[in-house]
């Protein structure tokens, strides 16, 4: 049929058509050399990080099948997944990153602009390329890399092929807060920690600063305080009473007060003794701002740990000096304290490895600091010093020299390093009665010890960089669940009567995860804080605070 034969209507709605299509074709042949100029530069000012070069060849990967075609923008509109995308940059802060590290107060300007005379394209669609990549990127694997911060943790592993994730994941997403749901760490004490972090950026706004009163000595119940009414507020405002608590007596500690301050207590690593004094007001005075922060940190950590592993992991979190053995949906299977390494010199190094094996009644081996700093001068000191403390010298492969007093020869030997020496197996050995072993460099593990009374502190890092833990049997029946016939009832009877150095091989490895965070959100919804005891929090607060590139 011809033109001619068309009905006016038909004509009319023919000739639109072409003109659309012939404006859109003109206006595509003009995006595209603007938007391969704009990826190749990799660089566009007018961004809150203008540099984009490191994600130069996902953009490159991502715009190249389409001959460097928007993929954001259909003529002057955003797709609805672009849309989404700009709402989840909006609210990134509930994530723990920083909205205009994606451009958030800009985009409202871009979408105005879109529509006018004035609109580009091609900048438009560059830019949401460049944001929906650092967002996913910063969501799964963290802004900082860890080995920038000496912590020995790889991120290599979870990187995506981000051109092929915005390309199959995004740009035809029904739901894209669902798909970029997927993308974080799946612990439910990542989510927790989230939840926590909304929750204490609003209580952040309501802070007034107010600072209590620091007393000269702990105040108990009964005893006059001056700062009850600020010390109540504060309390309300996080938690640790109810939001309609009045206060008896505005100048005296009571009682009910103290309940609080001992639930405060709890959640910040402190003795719950309910006393009121200086470490406690201290704590009761850091800003809401500063936990927040705390908060942030947290979650950039946790996207460090894998989020794919052979086995339900065991995390020993350094801070709260707790470990927690997960199971298969990934909740707490197992809980217990733990004691970490000395926060000068000896901290606990952040790293993951598989345990592989436990050794039942083992040997403990004297670490080579241990050696030079104790051990050789307390034998020059007494020769019987090795009878005494229960240990024996040996050859570097394992052939026992004495275990009785200590010649010259002997001595002169270990001095020498030609000779090591060991403590003999039992009750008393410093290792107690079992270690889990994740062989690694830093000659690191978890173990029992016969100091039980150091799981009741509250700061618990005394350890030379091991970490001990207060229920063995249990964490040794639980990592070798897979083993037949280790039940808990074998693996006790195998530590307090069994032979001596049993090694026993895991039949399923089991992920170690050493965890550094100061700010832990709970499944009954607390929110627990700790000291930043080795410093990390601060070194990482400076790496983030020069943007991108992040290092």
């Amino acid at each position: 049929m011809s033109i001619q034969n068309l009905t006016r209507a038909a004509r009319t709605t023919l000739w639109l058509t072409l003109l659309v299509c012939a404006l859109t074709c003109g206006s595509l042949a003009q995006t595209a050399p603007r938007m391969q100029s704009l990826v190749s530069a990799g660089k566009l000012d007018g961004m809150q990080w203008p540099n984009f070069s490191d994600y130069r060849p996902w953009l490159q990967k991502l715009y190249e099948p389409t001959g460097f075609a928007p993929v954001w923008v259909q003529g002057t509109t955003p797709s609805p997944q672009a849309r989404a995308m700009i709402d989840l940059f909006a609210h990134a802060w509930q994530k723990g990153l920083e909205p205009d590290d994606y451009d958030a107060s800009r985009w409202a300007q871009r979408l105005e602009s879109l529509n006018g005379s004035g609109g580009d394209p091609a900048a438009f669609d560059v830019a949401l390329s460049v944001c929906a990549m650092r967002y996913v990127s910063d969501l799964h694997i963290g802004r900082i890399n860890p080995r920038h911060l000496q912590f020995d943790l790889t991120v290599e592993a979870k990187k995506y092929d981000l051109a092929l994730f915005v390309r199959d994941k995004l740009l035809s997403a029904s739901d894209v807060p669902a798909v970029m749901s997927e993308v974080e760490p799946p612990f439910n004490t990542y989510r927790r920690t989230e939840e926590a972090l909304v929750r204490y950026t609003t209580l952040a706004q309501s802070d007034d600063g107010e600072k209590l009163p620091v007393p000269a000595k702990a105040i108990d119940t009964g005893q006059a305080y001056a700062g009850i009414p600020q010390l109540v507020r504060r309390l309300k405002l996080v938690g640790d009473l109810p939001a309609d608590f009045q206060v008896a007596n505005a100048e005296t500690y009571g009682a009910d007060v103290a309940e609080g301050v001992k639930r405060f207590q709890r959640r910040h690593g402190l003795e719950d003794d309910g006393r009121l004094g200086p470490s406690t007001v201290k704590q009761l005075n850091v800003p809401l701002a500063d936990r927040v922060r705390q908060l942030k940190l947290t979650l950039e950590r946790w996207r460090w740990l894998p989020t794919e592993f052979s086995a339900p992991p065991i995390i020993v979190n350094i801070p709260d000096f707790r470990l927690r053995a997960l199971d298969e949906n990934n909740k707490i299977a197992l809980e217990m304290p733990v004691v970490v390494g000395k926060a000068i010199p000896t901290q606990t190094p952040v790293f993951t490895r598989d345990m592989t094996f436990v050794v039942l009644r083992p040997y403990w081996n004297v670490p080579p600091g241990i050696f030079g700093r104790t051990i050789i001068p307390a034998i020059k000191k007494d020769r019987s010093y090795i009878s005494k403390k229960n240990f024996e010298v040996t050859t570097l492969d394992g052939k026992v020299v004495t275990s009785g007093d200590v010649s010259d020869d002997v001595l002169a030997q270990l001095q020498a390093r030609k000779l090591t020496v060991r403590q003999k197996p039992g009750p008393d050995n410093s290792l107690g009665l079992v270690k889990l072993m994740f062989p690694n460099e830093y000659s690191v593990y978890l173990h029992s010890t016969p100091q039980q009374d150091l799981f009741e502190k509250s700061r618990r890092d005394f350890s030379a960089g091991c970490v001990r833990v207060a229920k063995p049997a249990e964490l040794t029946a639980w990592v070798l669940r897979n083993n037949p016939g280790w039940s808990l009832e074998r693996v006790q009877q195998g530590m307090q009567s069994g032979p001596d150095n049993v090694t026993v091989t895991l039949a399923k490895r089991v992920p170690v995860f050493i965890l550094y965070g100061t700010a832990i959100g709970y499944d009954n919804n607390d929110v627990h804080f700790y000291e930043d005891i080795y410093g990390h929090d601060a070194k990482l607060a400076q790496a983030l605070a020069k943007g991108y590139p992040y290092p």
